[in-house]
């Protein structure tokens, strides 16, 4: 192709900028934070009992919170999808819903519900008891990460062709061994790549921990204190590095995996909408998942519930009288609701544009660079949040750098480009190249090919990469926890604040405030895809 000498100037100019942006921004910090420690630094974590102990718990947490929401998640994808129960329309909902509320409500709605003053232990059942702690974080993080492993099975389940079943069947294997000979074998492929995909959320978990672990010390909270809590950017950074190691493993075997099993996918998708229906499950097996279903919607409903009760109750577990106090002390933090918005709005728009021109030169180009850029762009999702925001922290005071509000619209950027960068390199790839050829061979350049044609083709993956950096933005937690200033209060960071002071109240009326408005995007963002849908005629 032959373009004018400003036309290549302006593409030259614009992949360079993308490369060595994602390279000042993401790679330059985590390198640097793993050259901060010192030869003692390194001695006092491996010589250290305590920290011998907190490697231990997050092992533990790992394993047994991955095992429980992959449990939890494929069996209610299984009810759904093949249960054959009733309002599964209704159930498949609830996963959703809970996906998309911010992360610290599960732990904040664990102490409201089975705190010291939690409904459940103290008003129902009448016991003083503490599940601070191990158990505490295991039913927090189930309830927190089922929803992906749901998500996973779901699809893995929906692509298994049903006459394989029936077969088995035919042959005269009952409804157990048909299960157990071949669903479950035809799953192994989501069933792994969600407990892959979960252990490294699991692992990188920040608010959880925080809120109701109590003295069960895990790697990526000890990785926060160390930091803020002793000054010890140097041990922090070598708990950092260990918690890194597992992370990026967890994430490479999971993109390994998912490639590998692709194919075996396909084929065994391939006529899955023609076959013909399985049997339906006796009325034992549908009677027991709709009552697992039920029971599972109602632990995430019962913490929405309580969030809303804690909202209105003068003192929760002590005085339930009906109160407006708490909601009137939202009043107090507007600044940091604004804050919240603000920042998640503009790092949803950072996120979405510099993914665009990074799907644009990885798939769309010939320039070189395709796969470092392809890599470095994905490196946040295999780091931990709480290593990112360290490594911010100490480059960028390094550099003299202390721009808080700007710092964290970046880190949310970066910890949520990965997201923006599968999903609107997936809409490119929909489209055929020969739209590269026709607009060139007609005079268009490579930018003007890029948004008179490929933006606006691909605009809800550009939409959804919006929507989701936003909603998810607006209750980030993890890495922006050390850029935060005075001057610059965060929503999450508060309602953490509030939790650990005893003040649940004002906390529940944060939390509902901040909850509500990103039901609120969420639901404007499916009126805009809908519009869109119906205007283009799907």
């Amino acid at each position: 192709m032959v373009f004018s000498r400003k036309i290549k100037t302006n593409v030259v100019l614009a992949w360079a900028g993308t490369t060595f942006l994602l390279t000042f921004f993401i790679l330059l910090p985590l390198l640097f934070v793993f050259f901060t420690p010192q030869k003692d630094d390194f001695i006092k974590v491996f010589s250290s009992q305590v920290f011998k102990q907190t490697v231990l718990n997050t092992v533990v947490e790992v394993i047994c919170s991955t095992f429980l929401s992959v449990l939890i998640g494929f069996l209610y994808a299984y009810a759904v999808v093949k249960g054959c129960i009733p309002f599964k329309r209704f159930f498949s909902l609830i996963p959703f819903i809970h996906l998309v509320t911010p992360p610290f409500v599960g732990g904040l709605s664990f102490i409201l519900l089975l705190g010291r003053q939690g409904f459940i232990t103290k008003t129902l059942l009448g016991l003083n008891v503490s599940l601070y702690g191990l158990p505490a974080l295991l039913i927090a993080q189930s309830l927190c990460f089922f929803p992906i492993a749901y998500l996973i099975c779901a699809q893995t389940l929906q692509n298994i062709d049903s006459s394989l079943e029936n077969a088995s069947k035919s042959l005269g294997s009952g409804r157990l061994r048909t299960f157990f000979k071949v669903t479950l074998p035809l799953s192994f492929s989501g069933i792994i790549s969600a407990a892959l995909f979960i252990a490294a959320s699991v692992m990188s978990d920040f608010g959880n921990p925080m809120i109701v672990a109590g003295r069960y010390k895990v790697l990526a909270v000890e990785i926060y204190t160390q930091l803020t809590g002793w000054m010890n950017s140097g041990t922090s950074a070598v708990l950092g590095m260990i918690l890194v190691i597992p992370s990026v493993l967890l994430f490479y075997f999971q993109n390994k995996f998912m490639s590998r099993n692709l194919s075996k996918v396909a084929v065994v998708s391939g006529n899955a909408f023609n076959s013909k229906r399985a049997d339906k499950p006796s009325i034992v097996s549908r009677a027991f998942f709709t009552l697992f279903c039920a029971f599972i919607a109602l632990c995430v409903i019962a913490q929405f519930a309580a969030i809303i009760a804690g909202t209105f109750q003068k003192l929760w577990g002590i005085n339930l009288s009906f109160t407006l106090n708490h909601i009137k002390s939202v009043l107090g933090c507007l600044r940091e609701l604004s804050n919240s918005v603000r920042f998640a709005f503009e790092a949803a728009l950072l996120s979405t544009f510099f993914a665009t021109f990074a799907a644009y030169f990885v798939y769309r180009s010939k320039f070189p660079f395709k796969k470092y850029i392809d890599s470095i762009i994905q490196l946040p999702a295999a780091i931990p949040g709480t290593l990112f925001g360290l490594a911010w922290s100490v480059f960028f005071a390094r550099l003299n750098y202390k721009n808080s509000s700007a710092l964290i619209v970046m880190a949310i950027t970066a910890g949520f480009i990965p997201f923006s960068y599968k999903t609107i390199s997936a809409s490119f790839l929909q489209l055929k190249k020969t739209l590269d050829n026709s607009a060139a061979s007609l005079g268009a350049g490579p930018l003007k090919l890029l948004f008179t044609i490929l933006v606006p083709l691909s605009k809800e993956g550009l939409f959804n990469s919006f929507i989701y950096a936003f909603v998810r933005g607006v209750g980030t937690m993890s890495a922006v926890i050390f850029l935060i200033s005075f001057d610059t209060p965060l929503s999450s960071v508060k309602i953490l604040n509030l939790a650990e002071q005893g003040f649940w109240g004002d906390a529940a009326a944060l939390s509902l405030v901040l909850t509500l408005i990103t039901f609120i995007v969420l639901g404007a963002g499916e009126l805009v895809i809908r519009f869109w849908g119906r205007k283009n005629g799907r």
